[in-house]
């Protein structure tokens, strides 16, 4: 195997500049969980490892009922899943976060990480689509922000260029009577890759009659996860019943665009795209008090 030079920067400046150095074969190592698995099957060719757990802007997480959340790039699931205020301002994204391999897994893996990796089938990415993530980038030429459901442009790609680091997320606080879900359907009962993956998340009056506003979002039938445009204009000011729920599931199903593959067949995934958009806004609604 090859040796690599290892790293271990305390700041944002020296992260980046060592990015930059590394005329393309420089690997941020967060959690570690895939870019090593990557680099031992040959799939990443990398001179050096950038260890970023050093660095504070990326393991911040801050709460704040007006402003929302700040969520460091390097932040574990384990923590994500653990933090009180995340179960009940976020839950959508504890849900995914729970989901993120095992225990051991989840204690290293990063949220960061599993959203750089640009994986079809990553389970953080749609619920942060549905929370309405916004990634913030530097780099160096500045600072700049992407919204989360823009950041993969391809399986295994996304909007970083040379020498950019993924500092932290933003996520806006969570209206009054407003929540979500995320589920997906996996071969085994645990510790797999989605078949498909599901967000909702919906704000609704105070009579829970009515909708007023929501998002979907789905994961592993398209090249990226998909933010699903046309359910938030379905889901605007409109009645909580199942026809207004099948719409939203009709045009989950129409906006996939999945493949067959070890997994699943391209046909079985459009089904359950309805099938689990339809669960997690069930859900989303009964999370609501």
């Amino acid at each position: 195997m090859k040796s690599i030079d290892y790293a271990a920067p305390q700041t944002l400046q020296d992260a980046i500049a060592l990015l930059a150095e590394g005329s393309g074969k420089s690997r941020v190592l967060a959690g570690g969980t895939d870019v090593i698995v990557q680099f031992r099957e040959g799939r990443k060719d990398l001179d050096i490892l950038i260890d970023i757990k050093r660095i504070p802007d990326l393991n911040v997480m801050h709460f704040d009922s007006d402003k929302g959340l700040t969520l460091g790039a390097g932040v574990p699931c384990c923590v994500v899943c653990e933090t009180p205020e995340m179960k009940t301002q976020y839950p959508g994204l504890v849900d995914a976060a729970s989901l993120v391999g095992g225990t051991a897994i989840q204690s290293r893996a990063t949220i960061g990480g599993n959203v750089c990796n640009a994986s079809p089938a990553a389970d953080t990415i749609p619920s942060l689509i549905v929370y309405r993530a916004v990634c913030n980038i530097q780099g160096p030429n500045g600072d700049r922000t992407v919204p989360i459901e823009s950041f993969c442009t391809a399986p295994g790609k996304n909007v970083l260029g040379e020498g950019e680091l993924l500092v932290s997320f933003s996520l806006p606080a969570p209206v009054d009577r407003t929540s979500a879900h995320y589920l997906r359907f996996i071969p085994r009962n645990e510790m797999d890759i989605a078949v498909v993956g599901a967000a909702a998340s919906v704000t609704v009056d105070g009579s829970k009659k009515r909708f007023l506003s929501g998002r979907v979002s789905l994961g592993a039938v398209a090249p990226t996860p998909l933010l699903v445009e046309e359910a938030a204009s379905i889901l605007t000011d409109s009645e909580i019943s199942d026809e207004t729920v099948e719409k939203v599931c009709l045009a989950a199903q129409a906006a996939a665009t999945p493949i067959s593959d070890m997994r699943g067949t391209a046909r079985q995934r459009k089904h359950l795209c309805g099938v689990l958009t339809r669960r997690a806004i069930q859900k989303a609604i009964a999370r609501i008090e």
